[in-house]
């Protein structure tokens, strides 16, 4: 139902949008109230995160960026206004979201947290023996880092093996490295030396010649009257490719480096980044690198045994924030933790705590999907943290699907009714009561529950585990029943990855389907990545007898201005890149002679335009009927035939290549919390899925926290009994009904009162 619009004198109380079309918006027009915790529902692609942050957020840092001098704008990146009509009463946006939180190895939990800037305080005044001031226990500082590492706790060294082929001459192409081929200007240096006879193979050198080609450093040499500078193989190496940020490097860069380099802990410092004086200073017989390295439960332990009055009132801010870590359920993690290794979802908790923290109020905070990665017992204190940044007299907007959550809110925007162009409405607003009332898809699914399964399948045999003991796991056995059904639950940190990704994906059979990012070019869309592409190609060519080739972005049909993107990238150097809609071809990819040849009226950049749904329809039968179904039945029928990969959540993407994988058999497939950006009403679609791969023969082992998974499974087992060093043992095995009535564990409870026998 379309909210009736009111005027903008009526009140400041709400957020007013009003003709909203971003995406699949139709002309949305809602007001939300302000200082309110408001979660808005809907199913995968129904618009929630177009109208969240698409707009409202899109908008409000928009114009705070606007805010900004002229000198300071020409270093952001230019944001378009987004397709609404009115927005009014914003107050500013901060997003909180499930990015992860960079790769850059410098930063840490503590680092992130501002939770180890505390603690290098409390050593500069209570540290025995004084090491110096704050920086002096800074890593990330020359006065307090390793010299030898420089404050990264691990050293790399080459392979030779993967720079040169000793059974080759350098005229032969014994350099291996990339950009180092023969004839290249830096093969061109080394021939040109003089240092070496270019037809004599690397065997055959002398201990110097070995050292010169290798470790010479840069040294001022003439060739050809000109002077140039030579350096040795991996001193060049180490300049031109190691001091880069990985993820910036081009493909086959990042191949070679990953390939070449390896990393050793730092034996200066053993890896605690820290030189010796900062090592040395103590405070209660730790030194600052041994409390980093502490669960951040036990950190809070031992600081509460620190009383000194020069530091109370910063040790009392500082135990503030590492218990918030530990009530949002990251208390197993550490203050040295590198950030670029956490989850999505554990990020995004490190990021909430931090705001919590803030001083400022009257603030829009936007959340993405906070739950993901969360165990029940834990969903409990991510409600408490959304209430209190909602008592501190905050806007708190949540895209969510948990009904735990639902619950809590204040207000609902439920949009729909469905996913792409059959969604972008809005169906209900109001509070969580009136939304039960509603003959919504997710009022109707919002009190679901998953029954337990009447009879479990028997399994075919054991895939075992013996003596698991990553990360925090306790020298664990476990047998992986073949042929069911098999969930792994356990809180966050409990050991769950770790038994199952440290286990399983080596073996022979096993299909790892997770959320990771899926490799690609920008062009790369689900059509491409499905092989979906192939028969569509065909199907054209042999409409138009015409070559195949043509109706491919990526070959002859392109347009030769963007190259067959539909966007024009702009490089601004220190400024973010720009993207915009190529002029030549209005973002539709192809030439326009490419786009004169039809089938049953739609040429291609229509037919790639279409959602997975529309596409069935137009394609009834054959192999793209085949792969389009498979793309329904995991749950992407709203998805663009040609969207870009790079749009798609990590849950989009783990569906995306569960589909690809559906046709093998046989296997053991893995499948890392299906259930994220999944709707109530989608659930069950997905069982029914998870059900058909077993039942086609394979083993399915899924790590999974909603409830309505494991109540549907053959077979649970779940870790713990707590988080961190409380965890890595499996406290039950057996079936979800056994777990129910006769289980003690956590996840034993919250499975007992979800069934309704709690």
């Amino acid at each position: 139902m379309q909210q009736p619009v009111r005027s903008a004198a009526d009140s400041h109380d709400v957020i007013e949008v009003r003709g909203a079309r971003e995406n699949n918006l139709a002309d949305v027009s809602v007001d939300v109230p302000k200082r309110r915790l408001t979660v808005f529902t809907g199913v995968s692609g129904s618009g929630k995160s177009s109208l969240v942050f698409g707009t409202i957020a899109a908008e409000s840092q928009r114009l705070i960026n606007e805010t900004y001098s002229a000198f300071l704008q020409s270093f952001m990146p230019n944001v378009n206004r987004p397709d609404v009509d009115a927005l009014r009463n914003l107050s500013a946006a901060i997003v909180v979201d499930q990015e992860r939180m960079g790769a850059n190895s410098r930063s840490t939990v503590g680092t992130a947290t501002d939770a180890y800037a505390m603690l290098r305080i409390v050593f500069s005044r209570l540290g025995v023996p004084s090491a110096g001031s704050a920086g002096a226990f800074s890593f990330n500082l020359a006065e307090g880092m390793c010299p030898a590492c420089e404050g990264m706790g691990r050293v790399s060294d080459l392979d030779v093996n993967e720079l040169v082929d000793v059974e080759r001459s350098l005229n032969g192409g014994a350099i291996t490295v990339p950009n180092f081929a023969v004839d290249s200007w830096y093969w061109q240096t080394f021939v040109a030396s003089g240092l070496f006879d270019p037809d004599t193979k690397l065997q055959d050198y002398t201990p110097q010649q070995w050292q010169d080609l290798l470790h010479k450093p840069a040294t001022k040499i003439k060739i050809g009257g000109t002077n140039i500078t030579y350096e040795g193989l991996v001193v060049k190496v180490r300049r031109l490719y190691l001091a880069k940020d990985r993820e910036s490097m081009q493909a086959h860069i990042r191949s070679f480096v990953d390939r070449a380099v390896t990393f050793t802990t730092c034996g200066d410092c053993g890896g605690t980044r820290l030189n010796q004086a900062a090592l040395a200073s103590r405070v209660a017989g730790r030194n600052i690198a041994e409390c980093a390295a502490m669960q951040i439960s036990d950190l809070a332990g031992f600081l509460r045994g620190v009383d000194d009055p020069a530091v109370a009132p910063l040790v009392g801010t500082l135990l503030d924030l590492l218990d918030s870590l530990v009530e949002i359920g990251l208390g197993y993690l550490s203050l040295d933790r590198e950030s670029g290794t956490l989850s999505g979802g554990e990020a995004q908790r490190v990021k909430m705590v931090r705001h919590l923290g803030s001083s400022l109020s009257d603030v829009t905070y936007v959340f993405d999907e906070p739950t993901v990665g969360l165990h029940p017992h834990d969903i409990a204190r991510m409600n408490d943290l959304l209430l209190r940044l909602r008592d501190k007299g905050n806007t708190v907007l949540v895209v969510e699907h948990k009904p735990e959550t639902i619950a809590i809110a204040d207000h609902v925007v439920d949009l729909g009714p469905g996913a792409g162009p059959d969604g972008g409405r809005i169906c209900y607003t109001g509070d969580v009561a009136g939304l039960r009332r509603s003959d919504t898809r997710t009022g109707r699914h919002l009190d679901h529950r998953v029954t337990l399964r009447e009879t479990v399948r028997r399994p075919t045999g054991q895939l075992p585990i013996r003596g698991a003991d990553l990360h925090n796991l306790r020298t664990v056995d476990v047998d992986i029943p073949l042929g069911v059904l098999t969930v792994v639950t356990g809180v966050a940190g409990s050991g769950k990855s770790s038994l199952i990704h440290g286990s399983l994906p080596r073996r022979r059979g096993v299909v790892v389907v997770d959320q990771s990012a899926i490799r690609g070019s920008r062009r790369s869309n689900p059509a491409t990545y499905t092989g979906l592409l192939e028969p569509i190609r065909t199907a054209f060519a042999k409409a138009n007898g015409v070559k195949a080739a043509l109706f491919s972005a990526n070959s002859e049909g392109a347009c030769p201005t963007c190259k067959g993107i539909g966007l024009v990238y702009t490089d601004l150097a220190m400024m973010a890149g720009v993207a915009s809609v190529c002029e030549q071809c209005e973002g539709r990819r192809f030439t326009d002679a490419v786009l004169t040849y039809t089938l049953r009226g739609k040429n291609i950049s229509e037919v790639l335009g279409m959602s997975v749904v529309t596409a069935r329809d137009f394609f009834p039968s054959g192999p793209a009927r085949v792969i389009l179904d498979r793309l329904a039945d995991v749950g992407l029928g709203y998805l663009t035939l040609g969207q870009p990969l790079t749009t798609l959540s990590g849950g989009e993407r783990q569906r995306l290549k569960l589909a690809i994988h559906m046709a093998e058999r046989g296997s053991t497939y893995v499948l890392d919390e299906p259930t994220t950006g999944l709707h109530l009403a989608d659930v069950d679609q997905l069982l029914a899925l998870l059900d058909r791969l077993v039942d086609a023969g394979n083993t399915v082992v899924v790590i999974e926290h909603h409830q309505a998974v494991m109540a549907h499974a053959d077979w649970l087992i779940d870790l713990g009994p707590g988080a961190g060093h409380d965890g890595g043992r499996v406290v039950f095995t057996g079936t979800p009904a056994d777990l129910v009535a006769h289980g003690d564990t956590l996840t034993a409870r919250h499975l007992r009162e979800y069934v309704g026998r709690g």
